[in-house]
């Protein structure tokens, strides 16, 4: 990521980070680089990252897939933060406004049955 993206990142990033927020819970699979991958709970998710459960501590800065269901392609973030079973990733590129309404949407429908 050049100077100029990693600038827009992060005002995007924070500009994400103050909207507003729905508790949710997408079964999803995370993998920490150099581990095996486990079922996770998706609690918080938005264009620059997420938080989900991880009951074993993950170091900040370790590189994770996160694969939510209906998607072919896992997810690159890095671990953030990591508090009493709860992990927080920022992705490695913001997901398009589209993408994350599609996830969402998903979710939703699939939820209702």
């Amino acid at each position: 990521m050049d100077h100029t993206q990693q600038e827009r990142y992060a005002a995007a990033a924070q500009e994400d980070r103050s909207a507003v927020r729905s508790r949710i819970s997408i079964p999803a699979t995370l993998r920490p680089s150099g581990s095996k991958s486990f079922q996770t709970a998706v609690r918080d998710l938005s264009m620059s990252g997420f938080s989900a459960t991880a009951m074993s501590r993950i170091a900040p800065r370790t590189i994770c897939w996160l694969t939510l269901p209906g998607r072919e392609d896992a997810l690159p973030a890095k671990v953030v933060w990591w508090d009493n079973g709860l992990v927080g990733c920022a992705f490695e590129q913001l997901l398009e406004p589209h993408e994350l309404d599609s996830i969402m949407a998903r979710w939703n429908r699939d939820r209702r049955g």
